[in-house]
């Protein structure tokens, strides 16, 4: 059987998140990034406190993960989410980051890679983000792959996202996870959703339909002992979606547009979510808010379902 060993003595754990792990109730990991370089402000701070309200009224503990003052913090208060959402100069952190965030005690917002790695130091299973890293558009030349895959591939805690980001190689996303034997499940699909649709004309591997199907999931998986993450893709809800080949059009031009300022590495994917913002007249803003609140949702039913597993 799992059990949930206590927080890594380095973090700094809000009491409300303490108090749920110690009791075995549930709680749910929710990353910074997605505030301080994923969504304009002031929409990135509304979206996060409607977020950890969605996860208390689903019967969870929200906590969210950042880097404060160079000490990993797991569950933020309304200043801190503020701050981060306002703050400009907030530091983009993935896992290779972190010892230098804490080394030099300066503030942090952590990825979808080092949220995994904090969530799981914490002693927390599940995790909600919007959409995963991946391969980025021609990958297989510049290697310019996201440290999320490499994470899903040795950190065991559950990832629920929208799919890989669409601005990304998908398909090629999807072979490297299956080469890292990361298990990617289809949540009531099946076929892979590509983040502002539900579709991407790719098969998912493995489906569940209920929040009980995916706990089950989550506790075999961590219970043999099988040294991985899991991907559960949720699709955006049908009436929030854009239309495939009106998103790809403007991706198309995002990138274009990447490529002629010579946009690369860490930069290019808050550049290009805000191009995409500008092209679509907000409309993907829209469905990226749908998109997010949905994953609370579901997650928050899928960490419920697997705490009462036991």
């Amino acid at each position: 059987m799992s059990t949930t060993a206590a927080p890594h003595p380095m973090l700094a754990v809000a009491p409300e998140v303490r108090e749920a792990l110690e009791q075995g109730r549930p709680v749910v990991a929710l990353e910074s990034t997605i505030i301080s370089h994923g969504m304009p402000y002031p929409a990135n701070v509304a979206m996060a406190r409607e977020v950890e309200q969605i996860v208390r009224d689903g019967g969870a503990v929200p906590a969210t993960i950042a880097i404060l003052d160079g000490r990993p913090t797991v569950g933020l208060s309304d200043e801190q989410l503020e701050m981060f959402g306002a703050d400009q100069g907030i530091r983009k952190v993935s896992v290779r980051d972190i010892a230098h965030v804490v080394a030099t005690g300066v503030h942090g917002a952590t990825t979808v890679a080092s949220t995994m790695r904090i969530a799981a130091l914490a002693g927390i299973r599940v995790f909600v983000t919007g959409g995963l890293g991946g391969v980025h558009q021609g990958g297989h030349d510049t290697m310019d792959v996201s440290a999320d895959l490499t994470e899903l591939s040795r950190t065991e805690v559950a990832v629920i996202s929208a799919g890989v980001k669409s601005i990304l190689d998908i398909g090629r996303t999807l072979e490297v996870l299956e080469t890292m034997e990361v298990p990617v499940v289809g949540y009531g699909t099946d076929e892979f959703p590509s983040f502002f649709s539900r579709s991407s004309g790719i098969p998912v591997p493995m489906r569940v339909d209920t929040p009980e199907e995916a706990a089950a999931l989550i506790r075999a998986q961590f219970d043999l002992g099988l040294g991985s993450g899991i991907s559960i893709a949720n699709p955006v809800p049908a009436e929030d979606e854009m239309v495939r080949e009106d998103i790809d059009a403007v991706i198309a031009r995002a990138l274009a547009d990447s490529d002629r300022l010579g946009i690369t590495g860490k930069d290019i994917t808050p550049y290009l979510l805000g191009r995409l913002v500008e092209l679509s007249d907000g409309r993907s803003l829209t469905t990226n808010l749908a998109l997010v609140r949905n994953n609370a949702r579901v997650g928050t039913a899928i960490a419920v379902a697997y705490t009462a597993l036991g």
